[in-house]
């Protein structure tokens, strides 16, 4: 008996050899924990390593899946997120299988879910090894950017309607991370804006990568005295082990 990172308890009697993520971020985490064989199935948005998706059978998106491909593959275990997979979808899937679902709002709970994949997978070793190099990145990022200024920002991950990264969520911690102050952390999580004034309210926009593919062309819809940037959103919202090189990138936006 383990339970997930809801506090769920999970019946699995035996280390699970057939696996089903669809969860992007996590499915790269399980290749890097040495899985990648055990992977049978996956999402469309499951896009690192790049061959994966002529590999494995792809059986949905993230916010909707074939559940008749799912129960085809014959799954042992099936790894969704709170946030990325629907309460609706985890109720359905436990009828094929049992189901773990992590959720994650700090680097805290990034270990705990890589410890939990360790021991749930017996790969253990490469667990703690992985857990042990991104700590060490996150540490030593933490120390030097604290001497930098803090800057205003503003994190959009959408576009009709615009949309940012409000509060409680892994990129409004990651930006504090980093130093920077999320204007609008006093939202909701993901809340719809306009950009009246926005110039006076921040001193930079992210434009994310994902989920909305923004572009330098997007820059020509915001002020010409506010400064905007393009960000990889893989490394602000991915919580598995691209969080390895993620704070390499950031020293870059500096």
């Amino acid at each position: 008996m383990i339970q997930d990172q809801l506090k769920r308890n999970l019946c699995i009697p035996t280390v699970p050899k057939r696996i089903i993520s669809l969860v992007p971020s996590q499915t790269e985490l399980l290749v890097d924990l040495g899985l990648k064989d055990y992977l049978v199935g996956i999402t469309k948005f499951c896009v690192h390593p790049v061959e994966l998706r002529k590999e494995k059978r792809v059986v949905g998106g993230t916010k909707q899946v074939n559940y008749d491909k799912i129960k085809a593959l014959c799954p042992d275990i099936i790894l969704c997120n709170k946030e990325e997979n629907t309460k609706e979808m985890v109720t359905e899937l436990e009828k094929i299988a049992p189901v773990h679902v992590s959720d994650i709002y700090t680097i805290t709970d990034v270990y705990a879910l890589i410890n939990q994949y360790g021991i749930l997978f017996e790969v253990q070793p490469k667990a703690s090894e992985l857990i042990a190099v991104i700590q060490h990145a996150f540490l030593r990022f933490c120390e030097e950017v604290k001497t930098q200024p803090s800057l205003r920002v503003a994190y959009f991950i959408w576009k009709k309607p615009w949309m940012i990264a409000g509060k409680n969520n892994f990129i409004d911690y990651m930006l504090s991370v980093c130093n920077y102050e999320n204007f609008y952390q006093g939202e909701e999580r993901y809340p719809e804006i306009n950009l009246e004034g926005l110039e006076n309210k921040v001193d930079m926009v992210f434009l994310s990568s994902e989920p909305y593919p923004f572009s330098e062309a997007h820059f020509l819809c915001f002020p010409e005295n506010l400064q905007v940037k393009l960000v990889d959103g893989e490394f602000f919202s991915w919580y598995g082990s691209r969080l390895q090189y993620a704070f390499n990138y950031f020293r870059t936006l500096r």
